[in-house]
């Protein structure tokens, strides 16, 4: 069942901008296949995604789709895609659906997915 705030996010984001909710829709599908029984809301402006605990976000900008991974310090970067320099968060910048498998997104959210469930 789809959350009501979520409905509404991707309504407003498929008038504003059509290509970031193509964008957004196709993280979406790759999170939800590694992560099927993940819990997805409304917050910061974006859509967090949720097992245990948060383990991702995506976020629509004008010219690209950010996933957010909020303990990515955590996390392996074997492929070197990962930005962002602060003390926790990293990001996979998107600008297109091809980017989602040239930048391994379902292997980062597996990982973090597996993360968030350790104490």
């Amino acid at each position: 069942m789809i959350d009501n705030n979520v409905s509404r996010l991707l309504q407003e984001l498929q008038i504003t901008n059509p290509e970031r909710y193509e964008l957004v829709q196709a993280a979406r599908n790759a999170i939800y296949s590694v992560v099927p029984d993940a819990e997805e809301r409304v917050m910061y402006g974006g859509f967090m995604f949720s097992g245990e605990a948060q383990f991702c976000g995506v976020f629509a900008y004008r010219e690209h789709v950010s996933v957010e991974f909020g303990r990515g310090c955590d996390l392996q970067d074997p492929h070197g895609v990962l930005e962002g320099s602060g003390k926790l968060r990293r990001h996979i910048k998107l600008v297109s659906a091809a980017d989602i498998t040239s930048k391994f997104l379902e292997l980062y959210v597996d990982a973090a997915s597996r993360n968030s469930q350790l104490p």
